[in-house]
């Protein structure tokens, strides 16, 4: 599977991760079967968070990672904190050190490779952030930082005053969540397509060798389901499955391809637990598809050039 370096580091790591939100649906016998699944296909990045399952996903992935015959060492292992669940958000030094203490117990690890800020919290004090940082980095819990879904004033108030690089930012992105894309092709225009939701996030993104990862990548709105194979989207599959049939994998791999074509080098983040759709899913990894094709499925899936 293609490799992207994470940030502008020398860390490289899977193009696709493996997000474990609806690991705590599983046992962890087939927990074992969904990790060992998506480290044979070459991925090799997990995406967890504390309040996935309220923690339990992260327990179960502890569990079945004993279990299977992968080694921690061949996995890079990636955690979020700073939400309490229905309650607020919360970037206290304590309870981001109690958060990455709290996964580190359930993932059954003793370190972290990244963690991540995980949705901006508007009460943040930036030189918390940068104590609770330091003394996760100085005790050797956590190797790498980032956020999720930050825009660039937000990411601009962190990075100032933490000591470490802010090498990840978490966004939605697929091809029926195109913001991103959409705003910058219909610059100097009035039509909704215009619209600036998140300040240019995609293009400080790469000013700032910054990786972004892309969740729900077969969602669309967001949470209102899968667009793979919905009636609701004839044209769009229609597409995906001419190109699927083209390069020998399954629509989800194309929808894969088409993240990962964007030459931002973006890491996509399947949430599958499925077994065969994570393997699908993976093959996409190292599909190219053409700058035309990629711009036929933008257009299939309803969208237009300004």
């Amino acid at each position: 599977m293609k490799q992207r370096n994470i940030g502008e580091t020398s860390w490289e790591a899977s193009a696709v991760a493996l997000g474990i939100m609806r690991m705590n649906k599983l046992t962890s016998d087939q927990a074992v079967k969904t990790i060992e699944a998506a480290y044979d296909s070459g991925i090799n990045f997990i995406d967890a968070a504390d309040v996935y399952g309220n923690g339990d996903s992260e327990k179960i992935f502890g569990e079945a990672l004993k279990k299977s015959n992968i080694s921690r060492d061949d996995l890079y292992i990636q955690s979020k904190g700073g939400i309490i669940a229905d309650t607020r958000y919360d970037f206290s030094k304590q309870h981001l050190i109690d958060a990455v203490n709290g996964s580190l117990k359930r993932l059954g690890v003793d370190y972290l490779d990244s963690f991540l800020l995980h949705r901006p919290d508007p009460l943040m004090e930036p030189e918390e952030i940068a104590e609770a940082f330091d003394e996760l980095q100085t005790s050797g819990k956590v190797r790498h930082f980032g956020v999720s879904n930050f825009n660039p004033q937000q990411y601009l108030m962190v990075q100032e005053a933490v000591s470490q690089r802010l090498i990840i930012n978490q966004l939605q992105f697929s091809i029926m969540h195109t913001g991103m894309v959409d705003f910058g092709m219909h610059s100097n225009m009035n039509d909704s397509r215009s619209i600036n939701h998140d300040g240019g996030i995609l293009e400080f993104s790469r000013r700032m060798g910054v990786t972004i990862q892309a969740w729900s990548p077969f969602q669309y709105g967001f949470f209102d389901g899968v667009f793979i194979n919905s009636d609701k989207f004839p044209e769009l599959n229609q597409k995906l499955q001419e190109l699927a049939d083209k390069y020998g994998v399954s629509k989800n791999g194309i929808a894969t391809a088409w993240i990962l074509r964007h030459p931002a080098d973006m890491q996509v983040i399947i949430g599958t637990m499925n077994p065969e759709h994570i393997i699908d899913s993976a093959k996409g990894a190292d599909v190219d598809l053409t700058k035309q094709e990629w711009y036929d499925i933008y257009f299939a899936a309803g969208n237009d050039l300004p």
